[in-house]
């Protein structure tokens, strides 16, 4: 790792582990930005390894982790030779909280070094990592673990990550870190943060790290005129991410309004002025039905330095998610059938959530309307004041009279599904209930599902590479990348 070329195309850092260090390194390898998932990375790992940790993977990573008493509880605590018994659950890890206990936090940065190191491991290719802002108490803890492994760039949405670039400084520079989080109804005299000391974490003095380039993904100017002027240290640019893009989308501007079929509609006001990107005079890619050929001509030729694509590799052979599951879509969208449908109300946060349509199965809101509510995980869960001033956590896909017990209002149960859970489920480490039935998939995605049958080499193929798709993408591309002389160039447009 550490080119300073900037790549065309930024492969999407799909979560939960859809983009794991498989993908993000093949992406690496063809000389474009291979991108790891960091959500839930402390459970992905532990879970891996109570699979068995098939071809030594995680312990081959873990051997390379510089703390090697906590890589041995690590794998004291959740490493079974073998696998589990698939009828058994796996065994829990602690919720994200505030303050993480030194196990916690010791697995949280282990999971990060881990996914960096493999998606790096044997090349000097770029490889970056994706954060979402809504995740907030675990972010510094997974940094760390990123910036140890070498990483190149930082990518975070989701929220408005103005305070992660000067995190990036100061834990580059082995010093302690603090971040806001935010608490409902709280007001700014009442500022809760969460802390990360590399000091008291490694019980010494911390190395000197390289500090990643940071890109915000956003889906306006406005939010990247202020990030650009006012966070709290460099950012490096920005990708710009469109409606139709899958996972969560920034809810339209200005009032909710509903399609016929429930959607959210956006119009003009949501569509960026890409002049005015240019004026901010930092590189910048397009994401949102950019991946083809001529998305890429269209992005280069509006000044972009290129796509993020995020949809074309999630499907493709080395993506974390389920074979069958790939398999099913890719018939699909050969058949027309791929359809996705943009939920205003299924993500705990609040944002709009893309729902991919699968076939002959239930539909989620059936599907959710039998499960058993529970929060276990707790990415999405939101920080709030109780009567007695102390921090408590709230879910809108926990049990109903336990959200409204917390404060909650009824009118944010209606369709909330556990997007933590069932993101698990669609990378084959569902959760097994006490009633022997396994967590159900959820699968998100972009619009462009329906075309990914074009990066298959045939009809009969069954499947497709992230080759496949980077060759494709690139097959009338003759454009040279920029190359980032030192820290403070910005680079002429690609286009």
């Amino acid at each position: 790792m550490g080119s300073t070329t900037l790549p065309v195309i930024i492969q999407g850092g799909m979560g939960a582990a859809v983009s794991g260090w498989r993908l993000a390194r093949e992406v690496s390898l063809a000389g474009q930005l291979g991108v790891v998932s960091g959500t839930a990375l402390d459970v992905v790992l532990s879970r891996r390894l109570q699979l068995g940790d098939p071809g030594g993977n995680m312990r081959r990573a873990l051997a390379e982790f510089p703390y090697p008493e906590m890589t041995k509880r690590i794998l004291d605590r959740y490493y079974i030779a073998g696998g589990k018994d698939p009828a058994a659950p796996f065994r829990p890890t602690s919720m994200p909280a505030v303050e993480l206990g030194d196990e916690q936090t010791a697995l949280i940065v282990a999971g990060n070094f881990v996914e960096v190191f493999l998606a790096g491991e044997g090349h000097d290719g770029l490889v970056g990592i994706n954060y979402l802002e809504k995740i907030q108490p675990p972010t510094l803890a997974s940094l760390y673990g990123a910036l140890l492994a070498g990483v190149d760039f930082v990518l975070m949405g989701a929220g408005i990550p103005r305070w992660i670039p000067g995190a990036l400084d100061r834990l580059s520079r082995g010093e302690a870190a603090e971040l806001p989080i935010h608490v409902e109804d709280a007001g700014t005299e009442d500022a809760t943060y969460s802390r990360f000391d590399p000091e008291k974490f490694g019980g010494g003095p911390p190395p000197a790290l390289k500090r990643p380039k940071f890109l915000a993904i956003v889906a306006s100017v406005t939010l990247a005129s202020m990030l650009a002027r006012k966070a709290s240290g460099r950012v490096d640019g920005f990708v710009v991410e469109g409606p139709t893009a899958g996972g969560h989308n920034a809810p339209p501007r200005g009032a909710m309004t509903l399609n016929d079929i429930g959607e959210p509609v956006y119009g003009e006001r949501d569509v960026v002025d890409l002049a005015q990107m240019r004026a901010l005079g930092l590189p910048f890619w397009l994401a949102g039905s950019y991946g083809s050929p001529e998305g890429l001509a269209a992005a280069l030729s509006a000044g972009a330095a290129g796509i993020q694509v995020g949809t074309a590799f999630a499907f493709c052979e080395e993506s974390g998610l389920r074979d069958d599951i790939k398999r099913q879509v890719l018939e699909m969208s050969r058949a027309g059938t791929a359809r996705v449908f943009t939920d205003p109300v299924a993500s705990p946060t609040g944002f709009p959530f893309k729902v991919l349509q699968l076939e002959g199965t239930q539909s989620a809101d059936e599907v959710y309307a039998c499960r058993e509510r529970i929060c276990d995980l707790g990415f999405l869960r939101q920080a709030y004041r109780r009567e007695d001033g102390s921090l408590g956590w709230r879910c809108p896909g926990e049990p109903e009279d336990a959200f409204l017990r917390k404060g909650g209002i009824a009118e944010e149960l209606a369709g909330r599904k556990c997007v933590c859970n069932a993101l698990l489920a669609n990378v084959g480490m569902a959760q097994v209930r006490h009633d022997g039935i396994a967590e159900l998939p959820l699968v998100t995605c972009g619009n462009d599902v329906s075309q990914i049958s074009r990066f298959a080499r045939s009809e009969a193929a069954d499947s497709y590479s992230a080759r496949d798709v980077i060759e494709h993408l690139l097959s009338c591309h003759t454009v040279s990348p920029d190359v980032l002389a030192d820290d403070s160039a910005v680079p002429a447009n690609a286009g």
